[in-house]
C-alpha cells in the first residue's frame, strides 16, 4: 500500500474513525501474514531461511493479534488502554524483529529483507494509531 492510498484511507474529519481504519488495515495485513505463515511455512520457510516450525509459532501468534486488533478496530469508540497496548505491541515488534536479524537469526537475502521491511511496516502502523488516538484526544478537550 503506497503512502497516497494510507492518506486517502485516513483522510476524514473524525478522528476517531481514522483511528478505527489504522487498527482494521493493522489487523487485516497482521492476519494474511499470519495465514500466509500457517499455510505455507515450509516454502516461506525455505526462502525466508527461518524454519517452519518458527513461521508456526509467529503465525498462530499474530493470527490471535490480529484477532484482537480487530476486535479493538470494530468498536464504536476502542479503549484508549487497548489502542495504546497495540501501539506498544508494535513498537515492541519492530524493535525485536531488528534486534533477532542482528543477534541470532541467519536469514536468506530475501529473509533480511521482509524482516526489515516488516518491521518498518508495524512500526508505521504504531506511529499511525498513535497520532490518530493523539488525535481523538485533542479533538475531545
Amino acid at each position: 500500500m503506497s503512502a497516497t492510498q494510507l492518506a486517502a484511507l485516513a483522510r476524514t474529519v473524525e478522528p476517531q474513525r481514522m483511528l478505527r481504519r489504522f487498527l482494521a488495515l493493522d489487523a487485516a495485513v497482521t492476519g494474511a501474514n499470519a495465514l500466509a505463515y500457517l499455510a505455507l511455512a515450509g516454502p516461506l520457510g525455505r526462502f525466508l531461511g527461518a524454519s517452519s516450525g518458527l513461521l508456526l509459532g509467529l503465525g498462530a501468534f499474530l493470527a490471535v493479534y490480529a484477532a484482537g486488533v480487530g476486535l479493538l478496530a470494530a468498536r464504536r469508540h476502542p479503549p484508549t488502554l487497548g489502542v495504546r497496548a497495540v501501539v506498544e505491541a508494535n513498537l515492541a515488534w519492530a524493535a525485536v524483529s531488528v534486534a533477532a536479524l542482528a543477534l541470532w537469526l541467519s536469514p536468506t537475502t530475501a529473509g533480511a529483507v521482509w524482516t526489515v521491511l516488516q518491521a518498518l511496516t508495524v512500526a508505521g502502523f504504531a506511529v499511525l494509531q498513535h497520532m490518530a488516538l493523539r488525535a481523538r484526544q485533542l479533538s475531545q478537550d
